[in-house]
C-alpha cells in the first residue's frame, strides 16, 4: 500500500516484537504498526492471525473494540448482513466447547458466511487415525477461507499458523493461551467499568492452568496504572513467566490468599474454574484446589458497588447460583460480547477494515 495514503506506519526495528509476520515472507524482519485515527473502509487488517495476545497493541484494541461495537448494532438491526457472504469458515476443535464454538459459528452465520464444523476433531477426525496436525491443517483449508480452531497442545495453533496460508484463529491450545476469550474480556470490562487504566482486577482460581487468565494478563499490560492480584491454591499458582512479564512491563502484581480482602479492593473479580482434565491421574491434588475459593453473597458484600463479578465459564461451584441475581455478575453479558468480538474479527481477517 502507498505510505502516502496508509494511516498505518511501519518502521524496521531491531529486538522489537511485532505484531505479525505476512503469511508470504515469514523470513522478513519485524514490522511493528502503529494505527494512527481511524483505518479507512477496505483497508486490509495487518494481522493474518491471531495466535496470542501478545501480538495486539494498545491502538490495535482500540480499533477493534470500535468494529466490535459496530457489530452489535449489526446483530441488533440488520440479521440479514451479508458482509461475509461467500466465505467460508472451518472450525476444528480438539477439545470440548460451547461457547467459543458456537460464538464464533454464530458471528460468522450473522454476516452473511457459512460453516464447516466438527465438535471433536480428535476422536472424530483423521487424527484419530494418527494424521499430524500439519496435514489435518494443509486439508481444511483447501475447503475454506479461515479456520477456528482449538486443541489440547500448547502452541499448536502457532503450527498451525505457519503451515496455512489462510487465517488460523487460536480459540484455545491446551493450557497456552485463548486470545480472543482475552480480548472479549478486556472488552467486557471496558463496557462493565467504563475505563482500562488505573483498574485492579483479581484473577482467581486455576492460574497455572487457565489459559485465559495467561491471555487477559497480557493484555491487561498494555493500560497504564494496573493492578493484578493472584488468588490460588498452592497447587495452580500463576506460573513465573507471567509474572516476569508483568514486571518487565511495570505492571504492579501481588499473591494472595485472602480473597475476601481482595475482592474488597478490585474493580473486577475474575473466576476461573479449577480445570480436572489438567491433573491428568492427580486427582489428590485436584481435590485439594477445588472449592478453597468461591464467589458467594459474602464476596459480593465486600465488593464495591460499581465492580465486577467476571467468568470464562464453564462454571462448576466456584460462583454459587445466588451471585447471579445481582447486577454485578456480568458473565454471561461476558459470553455475549464474546459474539461481537468474533464477530469483528472475522470481518477483519477476511475483509479488513
Amino acid at each position: 500500500m502507498a505510505a502516502s495514503s496508509s494511516l498505518f506506519s511501519c518502521s524496521r526495528h531491531t529486538g522489537v516484537p511485532a505484531l505479525n509476520i505476512s503469511k508470504h515472507s515469514k523470513n522478513n524482519s519485524w514490522c511493528h504498526w502503529k494505527i494512527s485515527n481511524k483505518p479507512p473502509m477496505g483497508q486490509k487488517f495487518h494481522l493474518d492471525d491471531v495466535i496470542e495476545s501478545q501480538q495486539f497493541d494498545r491502538d490495535t484494541l482500540t480499533a477493534i473494540f470500535e468494529v466490535a461495537r459496530g457489530m452489535e448494532n449489526i446483530e441488533k438491526n440488520s440479521p440479514g448482513s451479508q458482509l461475509l457472504k461467500g466465505y467460508l469458515m472451518a472450525t476444528l476443535f480438539y477439545e470440548p466447547s460451547t461457547r467459543t464454538r458456537l460464538s464464533f459459528e454464530s458471528a460468522m452465520k450473522r454476516l452473511g458466511g457459512e460453516v464447516l464444523t466438527t465438535e471433536n476433531a480428535r476422536e472424530f477426525s483423521s487424527a484419530a487415525k494418527g494424521e499430524t496436525l500439519e496435514d489435518t491443517i494443509r486439508t481444511v483449508e483447501g475447503y475454506s477461507d479461515i479456520i477456528v480452531m482449538r486443541h489440547f497442545e500448547s502452541g499448536a495453533a502457532r503450527r498451525a499458523a505457519a503451515t496455512a496460508d489462510i487465517p488460523i484463529i487460536n480459540a484455545g491450545d491446551g493450557p497456552g493461551q485463548h486470545p480472543t476469550q482475552a480480548l472479549l474480556d478486556v472488552y467486557t470490562i471496558e463496557r462493565e467499568i467504563g475505563k482500562l487504566d488505573g483498574i485492579r482486577v483479581g484473577l482467581v482460581g486455576d492460574l497455572a492452568n487457565g489459559r485465559t487468565v495467561r491471555s487477559l494478563a497480557y493484555l491487561l499490560a498494555k493500560y497504564s496504572n494496573v493492578k493484578i492480584y493472584f488468588v490460588s491454591p498452592d497447587v495452580v499458582k500463576m506460573k513465573d513467566d507471567i509474572k516476569d512479564y508483568l514486571t518487565s512491563m511495570g505492571v504492579e502484581w501481588e499473591e494472595s490468599a485472602d480473597l475476601m480482602e481482595v475482592a474488597s479492593k478490585c474493580d473486577v473479580v475474575y473466576q476461573t474454574r479449577i480445570q480436572k482434565e489438567r491433573f491428568g491421574e492427580r486427582i489428590d491434588l485436584y481435590e485439594e484446589a477445588r472449592g478453597k475459593y468461591i464467589v458467594n453473597q459474602d464476596v459480593l458484600n465486600v465488593m464495591q458497588k460499581h465492580a465486577v463479578v467476571m467468568h470464562p465459564l464453564p462454571r462448576l461451584d466456584e460462583i454459587t447460583v445466588e451471585v447471579d441475581a445481582d447486577p454485578r455478575a456480568a458473565y454471561f453479558r461476558q459470553a455475549k460480547n464474546g459474539l461481537y468480538i468474533r464477530m469483528a474479527l472475522l470481518k477483519l481477517l477476511l475483509v479488513g477494515w
